[in-house]
């Protein structure tokens, strides 16, 4: 009521404005998004803790006595701070235990690589550990808060002294963003701090406590966008086993067998069963299927399971009461500086405590010794007694730092009798003395302040870095095709009159196994030729003459082929490649006329090329009715090439005559050491052109070697391999060993008289402790030894010419001790030249003259040029062809303006696929 006692108006008074129901939504989403991203799912960059971890610590360190204590007792005091319910203070003690950092635990905690829970809160204990306790608390340098009820205080953050959140991790989903910010690890973050405060620059990697392979090629240091492969530790126990001994972070061994058992079940791979020994250490089985590669396995393994993991980190973090993107460096880079602020901070409380400490001794020294405390018995009032006391200081004040006050002047007044009576001047100067080196020592470091940091960092280090080295190891993965790894889980069926092909033809023709992810290419009668995804069924058009399994990029496949121009009715002959397509689009063999078709066709893996007989009708006006042609003689060109001018005449049939040897040579072959695989791509080591008979050598660091195939599927494990070259039987290995038994070193040279691939044979001794130093496949290597100082002569360098040393022997041969068993350094030089390659080089010269010459004599003078039946041009240009009736010169191939990329080099024999057509 007014002053007149009459009611306001409601709308008038403006005690209720109206407000738009959006802008009400608008307000309490953001109030909501911002409690959500400041008070629960992202951490703080000064501590690295979300707000639920912080009551957690400081409730622990409020409950410490030294000894464990109960989870639930926690979670009660916890409570106290956190107003959000015992479930979630519980999963967050939990999770801060199992990363075994800040928590000493005792009872079942779960198990982070099994998936298994901890158990209750009632059956647990737990206690800050000493390392908590000395980075995370100092009440000090902490900034306080009063806690939700306002009964309490609790720290706004804590003074963390170490890089928290990128040693443990942390995830979060709030409103409208999520953090995933990966762990690292302990001694790698706190060398890189080092690193730091030394003006270096630094990279830092995630580690994982569950272990594995870690490729970090594309972290792009913790920013958006990045990302992670992890890959499970496989091991290949034998030819029928494979053993996985670390899991991918984020996955658990249950989710990881399960994962297994779903590709098995799906026709991706091939295992027979799958058994799971974990217990202190991951240990699951996975036993193969007969006839199973182990190595396509793994692979497979790698591209279907959770053996392999891609995860993308987010570092999201809280700067100023705002979330920030960063990356895990500049993180880093802000933890060191405030670890520094903090450092320094602790030293300024501890320098002021000194100087309070001197300043309090001198004046108690001062009090004592001139008994000034004689002059007050005679004073009446406590005031007299404060002023006859500072009466009595006024010759001394000039010494200390500061000016003294009457509550210095009280505490003079506390001092009993007894203390007085009892006064030793002697150690009273020592403790001075003692306190004026501490406050030395302080002010040094605060004006050394870098230094001191990185000496407590370093000190941390040694107190704490044991048992945390590296657990995930850095490499980098290969990029594994699902295509080639995949098992054949389906067979492929062809209806060739009606056009259809797929796995669900069971009634059809079958042509071939095949997977359900695969591609097929396939060739129809009237030229075209088309790749699509393999199906159940699909029609891809009548009249289909080939269709197989499409192998992206593969050189080796070449496809021979005659066809018919619709056009002109001339018969073309062409080879050529077809090695990246357009999925489901027609491409044309021929010259694109209407009625062209194809007459003769095969598809050949290594680049066949065989002869073939061509019989002319009988009403054709050619004089030679029926020719042979040799495919070799042709070059390879791309799928658009017209191709060469077979005949002109009207063919009655084409018949195989002789089949084909490679044209293509053998394969260039590279060995990639860092990821330890094989590959055509000019990574790596050139280890040579391999024949379809070649094999690959591998020397072992444990002594051992093996023959294997060069199949790129093939694993070697970079950290056990000292060598990887191609075979020769006739080249002798140098190795040097040291034998655990004897305690000696021996040399021994050694041809490899074994055939067998895929197995290894310990080439050194069996005894406990021998390994292998150096091992070499250098003709003449030299080697040289370094001999320590001694009494009698200084360090001295000794270069042995292996060959003068030791002959060459069986593989099971012990070898020759070497001269001197107690040497400093042993390494290979280069190696001496091979006597028969100088003698070639040296008269290499005169003969390719000569050879030049005579050639030069017979093609260009002596004899006339010769055309004669099946001449082809190889020099790279238009080709031509003679035919052979009417000796009649042949069009160019005008459409085919492609270099040819073979060799055409013949080799061993293979089988081609062949399709003949009257």
């Amino acid at each position: 009521m007014d002053e007149n006692g009459a009611t306001p108006d409601v709308e008038d008074s403006g005690l209720h404005e109206k407000v738009p129901i959006s802008g009400l939504y608008e307000n309490w989403f953001l109030d909501y998004a911002s409690y959500v991203i400041l008070e629960r799912a992202v951490p703080a960059i000064e501590d690295g803790l979300k707000p639920v971890q912080r009551r957690i610590m400081h409730a622990l360190n409020e409950m410490d006595d030294g000894r464990f204590n109960k989870v639930a007792n926690v979670v009660g005091s916890s409570m106290q701070y956190h107003p959000h319910g015992d479930a979630s203070i519980y999963d967050a003690i939990v999770n801060i235990g199992q990363k075994e950092l800040l928590f000493d635990t005792q009872g079942n905690w779960g198990d982070i690589r099994t998936g298994d829970s901890a158990a209750a809160a009632r059956y647990i204990e737990v206690r800050l550990s000493r390392f908590a306790k000395e980075i995370v608390f100092n009440d000090d340098t902490t900034d306080w808060q009063l806690s939700y009820d306002g009964r309490k205080r609790e720290p706004v953050t804590l003074p963390v002294k170490f890089p928290l959140t990128l040693s443990l991790g942390v995830e979060g989903i709030a409103v409208g963003l999520s953090t995933k910010i990966l762990p690292h690890n302990f001694c790698e973050l706190i060398e890189a701090s080092i690193a730091i405060l030394q003006g270096k620059e630094v990279s830092i990697f995630p580690d994982f406590l569950t272990g594995g392979q870690i490729d970090v090629s594309n972290y792009n240091d913790g920013h958006r966008g990045g990302k992670v492969r992890v890959r499970a530790r496989i091991e290949e126990e034998d030819k029928k086993m494979l053993v996985i001994r670390d899991i991918p972070f984020g996955t658990t061994t249950t989710s990881l067998i399960d994962s297994i058992v779903k590709a098995n079940d799906g026709g991706k791979i091939k295992v027979k069963k799958v058994v799971d020994n974990t217990a202190a250490e991951v240990e699951i089985q996975v036993h193969l299927a007969p006839g199973v590669s182990p190595d396509i396995t793994m692979d497979a393994l790698y591209a279907f399971t959770e053996c392999e993991v891609s995860i993308s980190p987010n570092a999201c973090i809280i700067i100023a009461d705002k979330p920030h993107f960063v990356g895990v460096t500049e993180i880093l880079k802000y933890n060191t500086q405030q670890t520094v602020h903090l450092l320094q901070r602790e030293l300024e409380i501890k320098r002021l405590a000194l100087l309070e400490k001197i300043l309090y001794g001198s004046l108690e020294k001062i009090f004592i010794e001139n008994r000034i405390y004689r002059d007050i018995e005679e004073c009446e009032t406590f005031e007299a007694v404060i002023r006859t006391i500072d009466k009595g200081l006024e010759p001394f004040k000039p010494q200390f730092y500061r000016e003294i006050t009457d509550d210095d002047i009280v505490e003079l007044t506390e001092i009993r009798i007894k203390r007085i009576s009892k006064y030793d001047g002697f150690k009273a100067d020592e403790l001075m003395r003692k306190w004026q080196e501490e406050l030395g020592e302080t002010e040094d470091n605060l004006a050394n302040i870098t230094r001191f940091a990185i000496d407590y960092f370093r000190d941390l280090l040694k107190k704490y870095g044991k048992g945390r080295g590296r657990k995930t190891e850095i490499r980098a993965f290969n990029q594994i095709s699902a295509n080639i790894v995949a098992a054949n889980n389906q067979k492929l069926y062809v209806n060739r009159a009606e056009g259809f092909i797929g796995y669900g033809l069971k009634k059809d023709e079958y042509v071939m196994d095949c997977s359900d992810i695969d591609d097929i290419i396939i060739f129809r009668g009237d030229g075209k030729c088309l790749v699509t995804k393999v199906q159940e069924k699909i029609f891809v058009g009548k009249d289909i003459i080939h269709c197989a399994v499409f192998v992206k990029n593969d050189e080796r496949k070449v496809y021979n082929l005659v066809y018919l121009d619709g056009k002109t009715g001339v018969s073309y002959i062409k080879r050529c490649q077809i090695t990246a397509v357009t999925r489901d689009r027609e491409y044309d063999l021929t010259q694109g006329s209407p009625k062209s078709k194809i007459t003769y066709f095969t598809a050949n893996d290594n680049g066949e090329a065989e002869i073939i007989t061509v019989n002319l009708t009988a009403q054709s006006k050619a004089k030679v009715k029926q020719f042979d042609f040799n495919f070799a003689e042709l070059l390879i060109k791309n799928r658009s090439a017209m191709g060469n001018i077979l005949t002109k005449y009207p063919i009655r049939k084409i018949t195989l005559k002789q089949a084909g040897r490679s044209t293509l040579g053998g394969v260039d072959m590279w060995f990639d050491p860092i990821i330890g695989r094989l590959n055509r791509d000019e990574r790596g080591e050139y280890l040579g052109n391999f024949g379809p008979s070649d094999s690959i050598l591998v020397i072992y660091k444990d002594g051992s070697y093996e023959l294997t195939n060069f199949d790129l599927t093939n694993h070697y494990v970079p950290n056990e391999v000292l060598l990887v070259k191609k075979f020769d039987p006739t080249l002798a290995i140098t190795a040097i060993y040291f034998d655990g038994g004897q305690k000696q070193h021996f040399i021994k040279r050694f041809n490899i008289e074994t055939s067998s691939l895929d197995k290894k044979f310990l080439f050194i001794s069996d005894a406990k402790n021998s390994k292998l130093l150096l091992a070499s496949t250098d003709k003449r290597p030299v080697l040289e030894i370094v001999y320590p100082k001694t009494p009698q002569k200084e360090e001295t360098t000794t270069e042995y010419i292996i060959e003068e040393m030791v002959d060459v022997r069986g593989w099971r041969a012990m070898g020759n001790k070497l001269p001197n068993d107690k040497f400093k350094n042993i390494r290979w030089l280069a190696p001496l030249p091979d006597p028969v390659m100088e003698q070639e080089a040296t008269e290499e010269p005169e003969n390719v003259l000569e050879e030049e010459a005579t050639s030069e004599d017979v093609t260009g003078v002596t004899e006339p040029e010769v055309i004669t039946e099946n001449t082809v041009n190889l020099t790279g240009k238009a080709e031509e062809t003679v035919d052979p009736q009417e000796g009649e010169e042949a069009e160019e191939d005008k459409k085919s303006g492609t270099k040819n990329k073979k060799d055409n080099k013949k080799g061993p024999d293979s089988k081609s696929q062949l399709g003949i057509f009257e």
